[in-house]
């Protein structure tokens, strides 16, 4: 496990180190907190917000505590997770996890082609490492690596931007190494391929 992995399970570690068990249910937070945005099932129809269902537990719990604790930011986030427990974290993240998350259709179907392409085998010419190392050839990630099958387009270009120019963190700079030499054509084209992939 490298140094970023440890950090991050440590922080998590301690949120969930000693504390009761969730006093709400994870329906009730998702009620109250989540489904505005990424709807009670966590099949958002805002390609603003994130699809959770299907999504990694690990990986879920990791980014609930990565905002609660100011290591990852967001315009809502933050105030959302403050008052959550390790334990609700954990239970929201093993709720939207057991959800069926539906793909999207490409709009662009030859787009979506070269998109497969640059996931499987990336960019030898500029660098850019194929998707599928990471994420697998399913794109549903694994443990704290994220799923990105079935994710809105529009929501894999904002966070590709976002590594891009550094306002979003990966462990150990992974994915400003990834994506430091990639094009928009290619993120266009990778986005529309994963919003797609069952």
């Amino acid at each position: 496990m490298n140094i970023g992995a440890m950090a991050a399970a440590l922080v998590v570690g301690v949120l969930l180190c000693g504390e009761a068990a969730a006093e709400r249910s994870a329906e009730s937070i998702v009620r109250d907190s989540c489904a505005k945005c990424h709807g009670m099932k966590g099949q958002s129809s805002d390609p603003t917000y994130p699809k959770l269902a299907g999504q990694n537990a690990d990986y879920l719990t990791r980014q609930l505590a990565n905002f609660r604790t100011g290591v990852r930011t967001g315009e809502e986030m933050p105030t959302r997770v403050a008052n959550l427990t390790g334990g609700e974290m954990r239970a929201l993240a093993l709720y939207f996890s057991s959800q069926t998350l539906t793909p999207e259709v490409a709009y662009d179907p030859a787009l979506a082609e070269a998109g497969r392409a640059l996931y499987f085998a990336g960019n030898p010419d500029s660098g850019v490492t194929a998707c599928v190392s990471c994420h697998g050839p399913d794109g549903r990630g694994a443990m704290y690596l994220p799923r990105v099958a079935g994710q809105h387009a529009r929501y894999i270009r904002k966070q590709i931007h976002a590594f891009l120019d550094q306002s979003r963190s990966s462990p150990d700079m992974v994915m400003h190494k990834v994506v430091e030499n990639i094009t928009e054509a290619e993120i266009e084209a990778v986005a529309q391929f994963l919003s797609g992939l069952d």
